[in-house]
């Protein structure tokens, strides 16, 4: 039986813990922040308790803290496992954690995550690169989860996730702002319409998705954006739509810190 352990057990964690323990995997969790809860997924106190024995290790956290988790995880993953970062993160700093672990003889999938997990939960679209892809895909391909292994170092499905998040969430400041400027005007019924026409036959749910999830999950979009703006400016692109995305976002967090009364 391959034995997955997964690092950080907050929305996406929790899905892909029993999502994995449904579809047959033998699952641990570590998270020192959140309960699981789950009589099926043992969650333990420490990560050397949690990798022991890991075929393929998780890091679900946050692109913030996904560097300190590495270093903290890997001198307890196995000869052998994978260690696959999922976090959204900038292609330099998957590059920085594949480092790590090939300082310890271990391979490293750069993962991206191609959709919310909150909609499809372990069965969400995966694309992988790194001297760890394969292998990763390997592992967790039995369990339904479906990956895209493409080719290149960690940091290339990095790359391709922030240029993705420049269309969806530039897709999804649009449609605030669209809907904003109709709702002041009273024609917001109107036009959530018309834009549900051009997006196809799931148009509606799909605004629907980018307006509840670009206010529920903010704080984290916000540094998903900055991160796709440092890498078109990196490349020398023009980058004005994703500088105006940015704003957007960072509104949407100020507004959660300071409501309005």
């Amino acid at each position: 039986m391959t034995t997955i352990a997964i690092l950080g057990l907050g929305e996406a964690g929790r899905r892909y813990a029993r999502g994995l323990a449904d579809a047959g995997a033998d699952v641990r969790g570590f998270d020192p922040a959140h309960e699981l809860g789950d009589p099926d997924v043992p969650q333990f106190s420490s990560l050397a308790d949690a990798l022991a024995g890991a075929d393929v290790a998780l890091s679900l956290v946050t692109g913030h803290a996904a560097a300190s988790v590495a270093r903290d995880a890997l001198p307890h993953v196995g000869k052998g496992a994978v260690y696959a970062d999922l976090n959204t993160a900038a292609p330099e700093l998957k590059q920085r954690i594949a480092r790590l672990a090939a300082d310890r003889g271990l391979a490293m999938a750069d993962v991206a995550v191609l959709a919310p997990v909150m909609r499809a939960g372990h069965r969400t679209p995966l694309l992988a690169s790194g001297p760890g892809a394969r292998e990763f895909a390997a592992l967790v391909g039995p369990f339904e989860v479906p990956v895209e292994v493409v080719e290149g170092d960690a940091g290339e499905a990095a790359r391709l996730r922030l240029l993705r998040s420049v269309f969806m969430k530039g897709l999804a400041a649009l449609v605030l702002e669209g809907l904003g400027a109709a709702r002041a005007a009273g024609a917001e019924d109107w036009l959530h319409a018309q834009m549900s026409e051009e997006l196809g036959p799931e148009g509606a749910a799909l605004i629907d998705r980018l307006v509840e999830g670009s206010t529920t999950h903010a704080v984290r979009r916000e540094h998903e954006v900055r991160a796709a703006l440092s890498a078109l400016e990196s490349s020398g692109q023009p980058a004005d739509m994703t500088r105006a995305t940015l704003a957007w976002f960072e509104r949407l967090v100020a507004d959660r810190h300071h409501p309005a009364p």
